[in-house]
């Protein structure tokens, strides 16, 4: 299940893209201005944007301009949705930073195939780079884990989970979602295991003092953050 930011400011429109993209099995924000959308984003980031060009205030291509030049939003999947079919409005919108770009009106079909191919297409690229979050670097070919020089001891499960919330920041993961990410849903295995894991990952984090970057949500589960040190004011 990928999470997905809607963001179209037409309500019918909305509706039958949100309708559709729950039956395919994803969640689905909707929002209905480009400022909304950003302030979405900052919340928490999705899997994929479906961005439409004409948006109240904020342009959909002004949106596509203000994610690419963030760090933590730079590789974020958009796909834009616009009445305008030209080819001066495809070259604008891939130009603003869209991975795709589709006209309206579109089939339910395509709008999928669409959303799987790009998704495809950013996911071995997210899993085989290395990532770097406040000073935490993981690096999946050495499988080396340090932060600002000094390495951590992580077990195999460990090194899994951390890589799982640093592909995925600031977001909040049950622990059945963790469970069906990082050890696969084939596994029948407690949801409490998750909680011992990510006590283990602390631990090993501990030793360069990042272990607060693994926040507990209550009553909802787990996320990477780099958003408050216990050492600021």
């Amino acid at each position: 299940m990928s999470r997905i930011l809607v963001v179209e400011d037409e309500p019918a429109i909305a509706e039958l893209v949100a309708v559709n993209l729950r039956y395919a099995g994803h969640e689905v924000v909707p929002v209905a201005s480009g400022e909304a959308a950003v302030e979405a984003v900052d919340r928490e980031l999705p899997d994929l944007v479906l961005l439409d060009w004409m948006l109240p205030g904020l342009s959909g291509l002004a949106v596509a301009r203000q994610l690419r030049g963030r760090e933590r939003t730079r590789d974020l999947p958009i796909i834009m949705l616009t009445a305008r079919g030209d080819e001066a409005a495809r070259v604008a919108g891939l130009d603003a930073g869209a991975d795709d770009y589709i006209a309206k009106p579109f089939s339910t079909n395509e709008l999928l195939a669409r959303i799987r191919a790009v998704l495809r297409r950013r996911a071995p690229h997210t899993l085989d780079e290395p990532v770097l979050i406040s000073g935490l670097s993981l690096v999946p070919a050495t499988r080396r884990v340090s932060h600002d020089g000094l390495d951590l001891r992580l077990g195999p499960t460990e090194f899994k989970l951390l890589h799982f919330l640093m592909t995925h920041p600031e977001r909040v993961h049950s622990r059945s979602q963790l469970l069906d990410r990082v050890w696969g849903d084939h596994v029948f295995i407690e949801e409490r295991t998750v909680d011992v894991h990510v006590k283990r990952l602390r631990e090993a984090l501990a030793p360069a003092q990042c272990a607060w970057m693994i926040e507990t949500v209550r009553g909802a589960g787990y996320r990477l953050t780099s958003r408050i040190s216990p050492l600021e004011p």
